[in-house]
């Protein structure tokens, strides 16, 4: 074997060799700040995309579960309970107008009693009844009033009794 071989081309490399091929030093250009607000933008974009489309399944009726609505009782304006009418504001005269309504709707004037309630700042007027029994009879005294809500309650009456308690609230007042 030889041991002089002849000169080619790769004798000659250079001491400081620049990369050739497929390695590739970083682009210098590309900084980190411009890779984070690229990251941000994309986080948006999706995060929006996502809402629109919750918004959309949402609104597909069947898709997403809708909640039983509560059974109403029908309302019976029955004349044969008592009632009790508690002025819960501090206007004065809302509880004889009451009264009058309810008399006006075929209430006898002795059924019917009229006081004030311990508290001038009951926000809504109710309807409290005593027992189940009693449901439909003071919806039907809820519509002769032209609409409160009703509640199951024995704070104010006895079930046994044949009787429902409205208590008036802010909501009747007038704004003058």
């Amino acid at each position: 074997m030889p041991a002089d071989y002849p000169r080619d081309r790769f004798d000659d490399v250079p001491r400081q060799p620049e990369r050739v091929g497929a390695h590739r030093a970083e682009n210098p250009r590309m900084r980190a700040g411009v890779v984070l607000l690229w990251s941000a933008l994309a986080a948006i974009v999706l995060f929006g995309a996502g809402v629109i489309g919750f918004l959309v399944v949402s609104q597909q009726p069947g898709i997403l579960p809708q909640p039983d609505p509560e059974p109403t009782t029908a309302a019976v304006i029955d004349p044969t309970y008592e009632v009790l009418i508690l002025n819960g504001t501090a206007s004065q005269g809302l509880e004889a107008a009451a009264e009058e309504e309810l008399v006006a709707a075929g209430w006898s004037a002795d059924d019917v009693d009229v006081s004030t309630a311990n508290t001038t700042d009951f926000p809504e007027t109710t309807v409290y009844y005593a027992a189940p029994e009693h449901e439909a009879a003071a919806a039907g005294v809820a519509e002769a009033l032209g609409g409160a809500r009703i509640e199951q309650s024995d704070a104010y009456n006895d079930p046994a009794d044949k009787r429902v308690t409205v208590v008036l609230g802010l909501d009747r007042v007038s704004v003058e």
